[in-house]
């Protein structure tokens, strides 16, 4: 036996490819992936958003008034103007 301080080895069960750097043109590859990536999703996003204004928009508009409506609104305007004028000739 050695009197020195002894020795012990392990196993290396690592894999070599992945301790190792990555090359630059892979991780040129990776960028341009996450990139087109968070591309695409902000692309969904943006038409997602801009069709769910399109939606509303047009839930919201208002019904095009027909004669009807704008002539039975004169008459009341016309009566309440009358009426107002009753009351201040009465007083």
């Amino acid at each position: 036996m050695s009197d020195g301080p002894a020795l012990e080895t392990y196993a290396n069960h690592a894999n070599n490819s992945t301790t190792s750097p990555a090359p630059a043109s892979n991780l040129d590859a990776q960028r341009e992936k996450a990139l087109r990536r968070a591309l695409v999703f902000v692309g969904i996003a943006i038409a997602s958003a801009g069709l769910a204004f399109a939606i509303v928009r047009t839930t919201l508009v208002r019904p095009p008034s027909d004669p009807t409506t704008e002539r039975i609104q004169a008459l009341i305007d016309e009566a309440n103007r009358l009426l107002k004028a009753l009351d201040e000739k009465t007083t």
